[in-house]
């Protein structure tokens, strides 16, 4: 194609990559996201896809909301608020401290590894900062969806996606505030006060948004209404935040999580719910695939190769600030939350960089004299990351003894489609008598197969707790297949 490029046109045929892209994932067995990279590479080499205008506007208003509100929907807020602690301590002094190995290896790294001078001096101290924070965003996207495949511990699950959730918002935190010290010197209180201002802020607006969205759902009974209320839900926490100079991502992120605990819950009917969960489902999953193929088509392979010492010394001290602090804090842990055996350097290895990474590094103004190395460094730091990490995530899943048999026919999967099923069949009864009336001999009956459903959901229960290794709990999982 060649001209402008017509951004309808382009994501047409960006749509139809992905799919055969999924196809031959599926086929081949591998993981979709490091397929999307390989297919992305081949795009941006063969400028077969001409690469539309990506501004920051785009990548953020677009792809962040959607992204970020679906997992922070899906993920449970008792079992988030059990791991707390680990969760906030990986994605807050986490960061910290991973952020502080960076900036002091990341420049000697690269001239023991022979990068040349100019490399080198271009990084000064605003620019490793800038590095540092947008490197520190994991993308479990890849990981997770193994984790799912080999019936790997729910726990182990919760904490890969709760720890990226916050991770996230934190470097994008970190990365905004490292883009207004190069308007001049801030103190290091006026860090901690704008620290502050930007998460309590985002906080406060998306458990607002949140909660009006959970209450407006409560008063319609329509699954087209209730979808486009999550989905203004998801994108206008994100905006109202913004707009406040508050975090957009901890906004979205905390009205995702309020919608998709019982607050946002109790509303919704069975046939809502499963029409709410798909519908995200397929965002996130639409989302995913032409955010990957974009920063493909962008991503020029001849300039990686130049920088391929300066790429591997930036990977390996990423990689390397990770199992140091992971492994750092797994040990400092209180012994009531210790994690389980084997799950520390799975977390470390799991911890793989992604999409996210990208858009902060192709959100660098242009007067960051830096500014193409680093993007460069950081494509090449995520290829490297979903290609390596994503692709011997599975094996090291089996060789340390975490990966359960396929999800496809394991007892988990099986005692989990029959709860979905009795929980879907007790609120569909339960909306369709409306509470009952005395003396009705049809509401008495429908009472009587709702205590039976009610049964069955607590056997379940009990069942799904048993095959996941923990004690039974009063929540239902959701009906997406997140074992």
């Amino acid at each position: 194609m060649s001209g402008e490029p017509h951004l309808g046109v382009t994501l047409v045929l960006l749509f139809v990559v992905a799919t055969i892209v999924a196809l031959v994932a599926r086929r081949v067995r591998v993981p979709y996201t490091v397929a999307l990279v390989i297919a992305g590479l081949g795009l941006g080499a063969t400028h077969v896809i001409e690469a539309p205008p990506l501004t920051k506007e785009l990548l953020f208003t677009l792809f962040l909301p959607g992204l970020l509100f679906e997992a922070a929907f899906h993920l449970e807020w008792r079992e988030f608020w059990h791991d707390r602690v680990t969760l906030v301590a990986l994605a807050v002094p986490g960061v910290v401290a991973a952020m502080a190995v960076i900036g002091v290896a990341l420049v000697p790294t690269m001239r023991l590894l022979g990068v040349d001078g100019g490399t080198t001096a271009a990084l000064g101290t605003h620019a490793v900062l800038l590095f540092a924070a947008l490197i520190s965003a994991t993308d479990p996207v890849a990981v997770v969806a193994l984790f799912r495949a080999l019936a790997a511990p729910r726990r182990l699950t919760v904490v890969v996606e709760g720890e990226s959730l916050l991770n996230d918002g934190t470097a994008i935190i970190f990365f905004t505030l490292a883009l207004g010290a190069l308007a001049g010197p801030v103190s290091l209180g006026g860090l901690a006060l704008d620290f502050l201002y930007v998460v309590g802020v985002g906080v406060v607006v998306g458990g607002a948004t949140g909660v009006a969205g959970a209450e407006l759902i409560r008063r319609v009974d329509e699954p087209m209404l209730e979808i486009m209320v999550t989905t203004i839900v998801a994108y206008g926490s994100f905006i109202a935040a913004d707009e406040l100079r508050a975090s957009g991502v901890i906004a979205t992120v905390t009205a995702g999580m309020l919608g998709g605990s019982r607050v946002g819950r109790r509303g919704l009917s069975a046939p809502a719910r499963v029409a709410v969960v798909t519908f995200w489902e397929y965002v996130a999953f639409a989302l995913n695939s032409v955010v990957f193929l974009l920063i493909g088509l962008v991503v020029r392979v001849p300039a990686l190769l130049a920088s391929w010492r300066a790429i591997v010394a930036a990977y390996l001290v990423v990689t390397a600030s990770r199992g140091i602090v992971t492994w750092a804090l797994a040990r400092l842990l209180p012994k009531r939350l210790e994690l389980p055996s084997g799950w520390t350097p799975l977390l470390a290895w799991g911890g793989l960089r992604g999409a996210l990474s990208m858009v902060l590094a192709l959100a660098i103004p242009e007067l960051v004299g830096a500014r193409d190395t680093l993007v460069t460094i950081t494509f090449g730091v995520v290829i490297l990351s979903i290609l390596l990490q994503g692709a011997t995530i599975g094996p090291a899943l089996r060789w340390l003894g975490v990966a359960r048999e396929s999800s496809h026919d394991s007892p988990y999967a099986v005692t989990r489609g029959a709860l979905i099923a009795a929980h879907a069949a007790l609120q569909e009864l339960e909306r369709t008598t409306g509470g009952g009336h005395d003396g009705d001999a049809t509401a008495a009956e429908h009472h009587a197969l709702a205590e039976e459903a009610i049964g069955h959901v607590r056997r379940a229960e009990g069942e799904l707790a048993a095959a996941l290794d923990r004690a039974p709990t009063r929540g239902v999982p959701h009906t997406r297949d997140d074992g």
